[in-house]
């Protein structure tokens, strides 16, 4: 949540609840203005659907026709609160009818689901039509962060056990897997093989991020509006 490297077109993440879409609504007006043919692609939760910012980025990028996509990862737990304790409307989607915008659905379980129906908002953004307000229905099978607790009930807002075994059952990687066998004929140690190399390069990265020194206090410094006296 701490990331950004623009060499790829992350303009950064950020840990504060809703405030990347302003900065994702604000880069969409530069791509407009300048005419680049960038799109903003802005990630977010059905926690912070509820913020302000959510409904003001909306309104502005629906009023200026912006080439934006708001995909709301809606795992149905804003941190340990459920959604149905705080959200008024039973699909995040419906929202985007208030601001003339697309409001679209999808089974975020389903890899190429989303594929699809993103590569749809990304013809609107570029034909000039304007944003799109796409809503993956996921879950989150552990803790909002670490150390928040087991996986119990009461740590997670009374959701039951049944609750968590459905939705491991539709595990992403894992119905992934199995349409890349049977759809692609992707074989099973092909597969594995991927599996091993990708666990190889996290474990890498893992080391190699312990194993590098801190940075000095004054590096805190570095890239600020202004620099330490």
């Amino acid at each position: 949540m701490h990331l950004a490297d623009f060499s790829v077109g992350s303009i950064g993440e950020t840990s504060i609840v809703g405030s990347g879409m302003p900065v994702a609504t604000g880069a969409a007006l530069t791509s407009k203005l300048q005419r680049t043919g960038k799109i903003s692609l802005c990630f977010f939760g059905d926690g912070a659907s509820n913020e302000g910012t959510f409904h003001e980025s909306l309104n502005l990028a629906a009023i200026w026709e912006l080439p934006v996509i708001f995909l709301c990862e809606n795992n149905l737990y804003a941190a340990a609160t459920p959604m149905f304790a705080t959200t008024s409307v039973e699909d995040i989607a419906a929202r985007g009818a208030a601001y003339n915008i697309p409001g679209k659905i999808v089974d975020g379980q389903d890899v190429l689901a989303v594929y699809e129906v993103v590569s749809e908002a990304v013809v609107r953004a570029r034909e000039g039509i304007g944003p799109t307000l796409i809503e993956a229905k996921t879950y989150r099978y552990r803790d909002h962060a670490v150390n928040m607790g087991n996986l119990g009930a009461v740590d997670l807002g009374g959701r039951s056990d049944k609750e968590v075994e459905y939705w491991l059952s539709r595990d992403p990687i894992e119905l992934f897997a199995k349409v890349l066998a049977n759809q692609y004929e992707v074989a099973a140690s092909v597969q594995e093989k991927i599996r091993k190399d990708v666990r190889r390069e996290v474990e890498e990265a893992h080391e190699f991020a312990t194993a590098s020194p801190f940075p000095k206090p004054s590096a805190a410094f570095t890239d600020v509006y202004s620099e330490a006296v």
